[in-house]
């Protein structure tokens, strides 16, 4: 019997040591996974349209100045790239240069679009915490680099014959918080970004718990980050906790289409509170559009 004991214990803690490695070595790279989706407004659209999304990053260095990340996003071809947010850490006396050289070297590559993440919007909204003046000097910084930032704003794209509204969505702060169920409505997110238009409208969210109130609101596809993959993942499950420490969350780092609308979220390209990853690789994520016909529907993803 404890010779039993023994080898069981043994095996756990081999699977623990395990565990732990492959958690570092994640820590180490990042992989570029790309979805498809078609609608049927994209009938309008001439040719396949790409789309780069980033989100949390939080000051991750990829090689000498974010060299290989910005090489992969190169090599992906993009039309244009969404950044939903956290791609600093918004802490007293941050420190925002490899964030900002990166974000700055992005326009090059094409048009960006910004919607802020939690550590942007705090860093906003609580300048007696974190400087003032920290987070608008960063803003300006990468507006004159040529980014658009969306803080409950929208845009409007003519791609082929289609006309695309991105806009960005910056909730209250309390929608962040721990260990609080906030529910959200279609009225709370018109109440600060005004109601959807008629045009195919993308959605940049940086929390995508909400997703059925963003779907309400009008959404077509919205890109969000956040939960980093739920840390850990669980093949055929998902994601096994959010950074609200909610356990299993529906949407956490994958594409999930229902009927028309769709929501990608990015299981992020650095880490913050929890350094660890296990299952749950970094990543850049690539969505190619594809023109819509009745014999072609394809939602699908790729790595």
């Amino acid at each position: 019997m404890v010779r039993i004991i023994c080898i069981a214990v043994g095996i756990m803690l081999l699977l623990i040591a395990c565990a732990l490695c492959e958690g570092k070595r994640e820590l180490r790279f990042f992989k570029v996974r790309r979805y498809a989706f078609t609608h049927p407004d994209f009938s309008m659209l001439d040719s396949e349209k790409k789309i780069v999304l980033l989100a949390d990053l939080h000051n991750k260095v990829y090689g000498n100045k974010n060299d290989i990340l910005l090489e992969k996003i190169r090599q992906e071809h993009p039309d244009f790239i969404l950044v939903a947010g956290d791609m600093l850490v918004g802490k007293p006396e941050a420190k925002l240069k490899e964030a900002q050289e990166f974000l700055c070297k992005l326009p090059e590559i094409c048009p960006v679009y910004y919607g802020l993440g939690n550590h942007e919007q705090r860093m906003k909204v609580y300048p007696e915490i974190y400087g003032e003046g920290v987070y608008f000097n960063f803003r300006n910084t990468l507006k004159d680099a040529g980014i658009c930032f969306l803080e409950n704003e929208r845009v409007t794209l003519q791609c082929d014959r289609i006309k695309i509204d991105i806009a960005g969505l910056e909730l209250p702060m309390d929608t962040y918080q721990r260990f609080r169920h906030i529910k959200l409505s279609r009225k709370d997110i018109e109440h600060v970004i005004g109601k959807a238009s008629n045009n195919f409208q993308i959605l940049i969210a940086h929390n995508p718990v909400f997703f059925p109130a963003y779907k309400e609101w009008g959404a077509d596809f919205t890109v969000s980050g956040h939960l980093h993959g739920g840390i850990i993942r669980i093949p055929g499950i998902g994601g096994v906790i959010t950074p609200q420490a909610v356990l299993f969350p529906k949407y956490s780092g994958e594409m999930t289409v229902e009927g028309n609308q769709a929501i990608v979220v990015s299981r992020g390209l650095g880490t913050h509170t929890i350094n660890y990853r296990i299952f749950n690789p970094a990543e850049v994520v690539s969505i190619t559009f594809l023109p819509y016909s009745d014999k072609k529907e394809s939602n699908s993803f790729g790595e």
